[in-house]
């Protein structure tokens, strides 16, 4: 099963402020990310106000994500450093 990834404009924004290369490789891992049968099995579920939430590590950066099942898509919310994405949401 081939999960769509779609990117939130704040997740969008976020990224147009990276540096290229490192945009380019958290595109990439999460184009690697749709292609699992099951998304779940790479990322960790978050807990408290972003619980329910799942996130995806590269590196230093964070990827937070809401999983759909129902639509089979992975909505992309947050990227950010892993020292503030989690910050104010």
């Amino acid at each position: 099963m081939a999960w769509r990834i779609k990117y939130a404009d704040t997740a969008k924004e976020q990224l147009r402020k990276l540096d290229k290369q490192i945009a380019r490789q958290i595109v990439e891992y999460m184009d690697n990310i749709a292609t699992l049968e099951d998304p779940c099995s790479k990322g960790k579920v978050l807990r408290g106000t972003l619980g329910g939430l799942w996130r995806y590590r590269v590196e230093d950066w964070r990827v937070v994500c809401d999983i759909q099942n129902d639509q089979v898509v992975i909505l992309v919310l947050r990227v950010g450093h892993r020292s503030k994405v989690y910050g104010g949401h």
